[in-house]
């Protein structure tokens, strides 16, 4: 039967070094594997854990099948982290535990990722050379029409798209009031535009 929660543990009899008797065995076995890599021991704590951690996992709402692939990984990562297991520091149940909540956190976020959109293999093609020709006129033209900006509807415009700076930090840095940069803003943009048509 499992322990109620990860962490409980079960009686309060201690030993003489203060550590729960019903922690102290798996101290014991942790410590075994850690220090002499005895798979022995290790076959005890991952017989032991595996379906409290595997539990644990179907709680917080994973499948079955992906809770068993979890609670054997979380196992193995025991057998190959236990050199930084510290008695001392944590109950061999809560470091366990520390590791099944780590993975569980790592899956969900590979779960929440989108799946990459199919990426063309080799070299891209070469734009054409009339999109090429027609982004230089454009880049001109744009060039033209911010010059030909008001000084103060073009200081905004840089600082807010070429300098990549909020409103409000270019509140900060000029002074002046943030209706005064929307404004501007609005201004520069909707001259901009006419003057790319």
């Amino acid at each position: 039967m499992g322990d109620p929660c990860p962490e409980a543990v079960i009686g309060t009899k201690t030993l003489n070094d203060g550590t729960p008797d019903s922690v102290a065995p798996w101290v014991t076995e942790l410590l075994a594997v850690r220090d002499q890599r005895d798979e022995e021991a290790f076959i005890r704590v991952f017989e032991h854990f595996a379906p409290r951690v595997k539990a644990f996992l179907m709680r917080t709402g994973m499948d079955a099948a992906l809770a068993e692939e979890c609670a054997q990984e979380v196992l193995v990562t025991v057998w190959n982290k236990a050199h930084l297991y510290d008695a001392t520091r944590a109950s061999p149940s809560t470091w366990v535990f520390t590791i099944a909540r780590n993975k569980k956190i790592d899956v969900l976020r590979k779960q929440r990722r989108p799946e990459p959109e199919d990426l063309p293999w080799g070299p891209e093609a070469e734009p054409d050379q009339a999109d090429i020709l027609g982004l230089q006129q454009e880049s001109e033209q744009l060039g033209r029409a911010l010059r030909d900006l008001p000084a103060k509807q073009r200081e905004l415009i840089e600082k807010a798209y070429f300098g990549e700076l909020s409103h409000s930090e270019i509140a900060e840095q000029t002074g002046l009031p943030l209706g005064t940069i929307k404004s501007r803003i609005r201004l520069a943009l909707d001259r901009l535009r006419h003057s790319m048509k």
